[in-house]
């Protein structure tokens, strides 16, 4: 990333320390809230984000597998193939409305509000998707309202993980952002272990069973996941920070519109925390979604051995997770970035070259590494994009980082699949797409550390950088 802003100058509706005026600082105590509230807000996050998660890898492993026979069966295989992965795409895309959409919600109406909302519709158009009849009944409205409903999740995953996220950091102790910011990320791998443990469950069907109606149950699983979310996210309550802004508003009027606001003053972070956020999106997919059709496709590995090893890398996501968010307690989660950034460059071609031996338990390995190393960065980047904007416009503007890297992202695996037939089926083209990806997130990370320590007041003593430049 070349563009760094420049400092930020205050204005009416934020006082230099980055707090809407009238707003308790960042140095301003606060009731610390007890064990049991912390608990089941982390909870709630974490089964929401596991739900959302699941719902939405729960796609991508049927774009791979399902999709391409069922929604587009008149073209050839490999090009039905890249139609299921532009399908899949359409949620990227869909990600920044939702962005927009639950940012200005969040930041004006609270985030406990957009979460509630957003969990309802990804497992509503999800469920819906386990009911869509096939191309042999609806023509090309099949295909149609496929799109439609992924189009759906996207809108709801785009203020999904920044509300979640927010919601945790604005509860939760300072000096442990850190690790607590790699919990609403646990339900990036559990939602991972469910999908793909559902689809290798019914993968264990007959084909035509599988493909008639058994790819369907997990799609309608989410209905029953829905109850639960909803339950716990309906019992937490509000963040103090956004109370604190809503006290000021009445004294003083609502700010600016949040996403107007974002875009004025703080152009430069957004393009850095898209930066930043990159890998963990797009390195994610191109090693699940991408790497599922490249091992049955190309490789002509068993799609259950390719289900198997994506759920092998993901419990090693949730042990890098838990490890490198309490590292970044103590190191500062920006720096833990750039180091998952650097190692993510260097196992990219091992990870791939593992792959393509097609012997299960390296094809496995392969996965696992390769999933673990883009895990280290993944675990604490709320921390870094959340501690770079002032709360009154910061779901906003979270939001709108996260999700543009998620459009980037949407495109990740079609972008693989096209590069493939380019390198005559060969993984070093996308060996390179990953290379490119982790370098654009280490750079990124970097660059955050100068905006954390600006709204810090370049204050050295102040070690957990990220936890403290929050709320």
């Amino acid at each position: 990333m070349s563009t760094s802003p420049p400092p930020a100058s205050p204005t009416p509706s934020e006082s230099p320390s980055g707090a809407p005026s009238g707003a308790p600082s960042a140095s301003a105590p606060r009731k610390a809230p007890s064990t049991a509230d912390i608990k089941r807000l982390l909870s709630a996050a974490f089964i929401g984000t596991a739900l959302e998660w699941y719902d939405y890898f729960l796609y991508g492993t049927a774009a791979a597998l399902v999709f391409n026979r069922l929604f587009f069966p008149e073209l050839d295989p490999a090009v039905g193939t890249i139609a299921s992965f532009i399908t899949f795409a359409v949620g990227f895309v869909a990600r920044p409305v939702g962005a927009a959409v639950f940012g200005h919600v969040g930041d004006r109406y609270g985030r406990r509000t957009a979460l509630i909302i957003t969990v309802v519709l990804m497992g509503v158009s999800t469920g819906c998707i386990g009911l869509l009849p096939g191309y042999g009944t609806l023509g090309v409205w099949a295909p149609a309202l496929l799109a439609a409903l992924r189009f759906l999740q996207g809108v709801s995953v785009g203020g999904e993980w920044s509300g979640a996220m927010l919601l945790t950091l604005e509860h939760t102790p300072r000096e442990k952002h850190g690790s607590y910011s790699a919990v609403p990320q646990l339900g990036s791998p559990v939602g991972t272990l469910l999908s793909s443990g559902a689809f290798a469950l019914v993968g264990t069907l007959p084909d035509g069973a599988f493909y008639s109606w058994g790819w369907r149950i997990p799609f309608l699983f989410a209905f029953v996941l829905l109850l639960v979310a909803l339950y716990l996210r309906l019992r937490i309550e509000e963040s103090p920070v956004f109370r604190a802004m809503m006290a000021d508003a009445e004294q003083n009027g609502p700010p600016p519109a949040p996403l107007i606001e974002a875009f004025r003053r703080a152009w430069g972070r957004i393009l850095i925390g898209i930066a930043a956020a990159f890998l963990g999106i797009g390195g994610f997919f191109l090693l699940t979604t991408f790497i599922i059709s490249y091992g049955t496709e190309q490789l002509g590995v068993d799609k259950s051995v390719m289900l198997n090893a994506t759920l092998v890398g993901a419990a090693v996501e949730i042990v890098v997770l838990v490890v490198c968010g309490r590292i970044a307690n103590r190191a500062g989660p920006w720096k833990v970035c750039v180091v998952g950034g650097v190692v993510s460059v260097l196992a990219a071609f091992p990870s791939f070259w593992l792959v393509d031996t097609g012997r299960t338990p390296l094809v496995v390995l392969g996965v696992a590494l390769g999933i673990g190393a883009i895990s280290i960065p993944y675990a604490p980047i709320g921390a870094v994009v959340s501690g770079m904007f002032p709360e009154n416009v910061r779901y906003s503007a979270v939001a709108m980082s996260y999700n543009l890297a998620g459009v980037l992202s949407g495109f990740v695996p079609l972008v693989a699949a096209s590069l493939l037939g380019l390198s005559d089926g060969r993984s070093w083209s996308a060996a390179l797409l990953l290379i490119f990806i982790a370098a654009c997130t280490a750079v990124g990370s970097y660059l955050a550390g100068p905006q954390l320590r600006r709204r810090l007041g370049h204050d050295p003593s102040k070690r957990h950088e990220t936890s403290k430049a929050i709320a």
